[in-house]
């Protein structure tokens, strides 16, 4: 790959390689080689595990009300195939992929493809600039999904809407109190309220805890008037 097409690239991902041939071979795939060891499979690899782990850390940090199974459902999304293969279009990544001649006329059609070099590019440069310079750069083209997902989730979490609700109106924070349960060991079901400086808001009832606190955060911001009864009103 000539220099010129490598600058290229550099500044189109915002980095500069000190190992050129290190990108050359993120941007190499095995269809073009003999062999496999010299493609960007194993940097794939890696460039996946890195791309994992900053995506959760930074979920970690901006949502900590969540719970593991919340927190998942959005990290499959944001580094799912799909998602990933946006990003690369988006930068143009798939168009510098150096693929064998059978690949070519398959290139615009592969989403694996394209996502696959995207992460072969965020290996590379893990390996030649650190782990801080890869989740900068991760952190930077994935910025709008995070937003996108904090909202999302916001918009659904009713809890955390009640408890930012709170702290602001009535500098306190809810607490959920279990009223009743009923049913048997494997198929139980509870009733919770929320209590919020004495007040106290209209129970709910959900198949676990965590569904009865979020259907009963949903009735105290409807009670609050935050929110309308309409969305919630097949919900107990």
């Amino acid at each position: 790959m000539v220099e010129e097409a490598l600058q290229q690239i550099e500044q189109t991902v915002g980095y500069r390689f000190s190992d050129k041939s290190l990108l050359e071979r993120a941007l190499t795939h095995s269809s073009a080689v003999d062999d496999r060891l010299l493609s960007n499979e194993r940097l794939e690899f890696l460039g996946d595990a890195v791309l994992a782990l900053v995506i959760c850390q930074a979920l970690f940090e901006r949502f900590s009300d969540y719970l593991e199974g919340d927190l998942t459902k959005i990290k499959s999304k944001l580094v799912s195939r799909e998602t990933c293969a946006q990003i690369s279009a988006q930068l143009g990544l798939q168009k510098t992929l150096k693929v064998g001649k059978g690949m070519i006329s398959n290139r615009a059609l592969s989403g694996s493809l394209a996502a696959g070099v995207l992460e072969t590019v965020i290996a590379a440069i893990y390996i030649d600039g650190g782990f801080d310079v890869a989740r900068d750069f991760i952190l930077r083209i994935f910025g709008s999904l995070l937003e996108q997902a904090d909202a999302e989730q916001a918009q659904g979490n009713y809890k955390s809407l009640l408890q930012q609700y709170a702290q602001e109106q009535f500098n306190a924070t809810p607490s959920y109190v279990l009223l009743d349960e009923k049913g048997p060991d494997h198929h139980k079901c509870f009733e919770l309220g929320v209590v919020i400086t004495d007040r106290h808001f209209p129970s709910a009832w959900g198949a676990n805890k965590k569904e009865a606190e979020q259907k009963a955060a949903f009735n105290a911001l409807v009670e609050l008037g935050v929110l309308e009864d309409s969305a919630g009103e097949d919900d107990d």
